[in-house]
């Protein structure tokens, strides 16, 4: 190749902003503490060879993830294998989170009895975990919907599934619209939407029964002047009312009517157990007493009181769950240390709030998280990160940026670290904060932003699996689609360059500082 092709504009842009090139080959003068390894390349040739599963083994792993066992999968290595359960997993997405990160936990081991563990035994201990998610979301789901239908009761809106299926936030809007709202319904209505996610549960779960029962209050209050034994009557039948919705219930003429334990008991038949455990077992030690005041007692305060507990269970259960998703998301990718400042926010969200690891676990804030920029791990020239250049057919290059400087700058510094376009285990595509779909892509050797095209040659081009920093920090990233070829900075450039190489960028005696890197806090956050 001629290295005259390896010297575009831009580095003459470079120097007549007055960088001096050659400041991208200072010596190391201090280097960082050394990260986690992570596990040799898959394609070694110990690996290759390296089968202790057997067919039916290896079938019964394929069957979880829907892979399609074919002659030839069958035929790897348990490490080359593992990777193709690994990719299914990740196709899979939420499905299979838990099995995706068992087996990237798997392939950062370079033991085999650990590939082999995973095949065996934990792929299905994996998918048991990610079994017990999805009844979890699906019951957390079912509850959203429940609460969602017993505020429509309570208020007096008549129930409709697209109403049901609203967000939390739209929901208390369309209650807030209503004609059957009243002024106290409307007024908390309004101070939830004025609040957070918290608040819009809250009122969802609480707040519009409470907020009618105070409706209700008022309007007995002004009846009882003129009428006091129909102001009791509608007290006792809002009563009613209000424990029915509980129920998820909407009660008959005829239901109301009935004596107090008759109505209890017919809360009873009609109602779901698994609901509202609290409430059921309080429903039924009601029906069983003899005592008309238990009765009363419950009707008028009992049932709000079981319900609550058993909101307040279910509360506690969707938090543990997802405090727990995050906690094994964030080990996982500990380990790997190329997301350092994703694990650092999942962190401070887990010592936060329940709505903090919420808001966290969003999928947009989880993308965002994964942010970093990339500068020389000697930290020599010091201020210079990876960035693109615009005048220079989005050719990347380092240069310095400055932590305060203009927006688009620090955005072009920024790249998002996901796993690898060409689904290689280990591997990582670094994707333009500025430029979303635009990743940093091998063009012959030279690297630039480009967007992926959806080709195996891009997606290729566009992998780069980290390795154990080759000077002893920080991380290093072999190109996918040119084997034994690092990302380097040199001379200002960033390029693919090979430690044996023939080019003027190959090889010398700080190629080893050159292509090792550091992730850090990202410049545009």
């Amino acid at each position: 190749m001629d290295n005259r092709d390896i010297t575009p504009a831009r580095v003459r842009g470079i120097l007549a902003r007055g960088v001096v090139a050659t400041t991208a080959l200072a010596a190391v003068v201090g280097v960082v503490a050394p990260t986690t390894a992570l596990a040799a390349p898959s394609n070694s040739a110990a690996a290759a060879t390296t089968i202790g599963t057997d067919e039916t083994q290896r079938v019964s792993a394929a069957a979880v993830v829907g892979l399609d066992a074919t002659w030839d999968v069958l035929q790897r290595s348990d490490l080359d294998f593992l990777q193709e359960l690994w990719r299914k997993a990740r196709e899979g997405g939420e499905r299979y989170e838990a099995v995706r990160m068992a087996a990237e936990e798997a392939m950062l081991s370079a033991a085999p009895e650990d590939h082999v563990r995973f095949i065996v035994t934990g792929i299905h201990e994996a998918y048991e975990t990610d079994k017990k998610r999805e009844q979890e979301r699906e019951a957390a789901a079912r509850a959203q919907r429940l609460a969602k239908s017993q505020a429509l009761i309570a208020v007096g809106i008549p129930s409709s599934p697209d109403l049901l299926a609203l967000s939390d936030d739209n929901f208390v809007r369309a209650v807030m619209k209503h004609d059957a709202a009243g002024p106290e319904v409307k007024a908390a209505a309004a101070a939830a939407l004025a609040g957070d996610a918290a608040a819009w549960r809250e009122f969802i779960t609480n707040g519009a029964r409470e907020a009618h029962q105070r409706d209700v209050a008022e309007e007995v209050r002004q009846l009882q002047e003129k009428n006091r034994e129909e102001a009791q009557r509608r007290r006792e039948l809002a009563a009613r009312k209000s424990t029915a919705a509980l129920f998820n219930i909407v009660p008959s003429d005829a239901m109301l009517s009935l004596s107090d334990d008759n109505f209890i008991r017919e809360l009873l038949r009609q109602a779901v157990a698994k609901d509202g455990p609290e409430l059921y077992a309080a429903a039924q030690k009601a029906a069983l007493s003899s005592d008309h005041a238990v009765w009363r007692e419950f009707i008028h305060t009992g049932a709000e009181q079981a319900y609550k507990a058993d909101a307040e269970k279910r509360r506690q259960q969707v938090a543990e769950t997802n405090r727990l998703q995050l906690k094994q998301l964030t080990a996982s990718l500990n380990k790997t240390g190329v997301n350092p400042w994703f694990v650092a926010k999942a962190n401070k969200a887990l010592v936060g709030t329940d709505e903090e690891v919420v808001a966290f676990l969003k999928s947009e804030n989880q993308y965002r998280a994964m942010r970093q920029s990339l500068q020389p791990a000697s930290g020599k020239p010091a201020g210079f990160f990876v960035r693109q250049s615009r005048v220079d057919a989005n050719e990347a290059f380092v240069a310095p940026v400055s932590g305060t400087g203009k927006q688009t700058d620090r955005e072009d510094a920024t790249w998002v670290v996901v796993p690898s376009l060409a689904k290689k285990a280990d591997c990582y595509s670094f994707e333009s904060a500025r430029d979303r779909g635009s990743y940093l892509t091998l063009k012959g050797l030279r690297v630039v932003a480009a967007p992926h095209d959806g080709s195996d040659a891009s997606a290729q081009a566009a992998t780069w699996c980290a390795r154990p920093g080759l000077s002893g920090t920080g991380k290093s990233f072999e190109s996918a689609s040119q084997p034994k070829r690092w990302l380097r900075h040199f001379a200002g450039d960033v390029l693919a360059a090979a430690k044996d190489g023939k080019n003027r960028f190959d090889g010398g005696k700080t190629f080893e500082q050159d292509a090792t890197w550091k992730l850090a806090d990202p410049l545009a956050p």
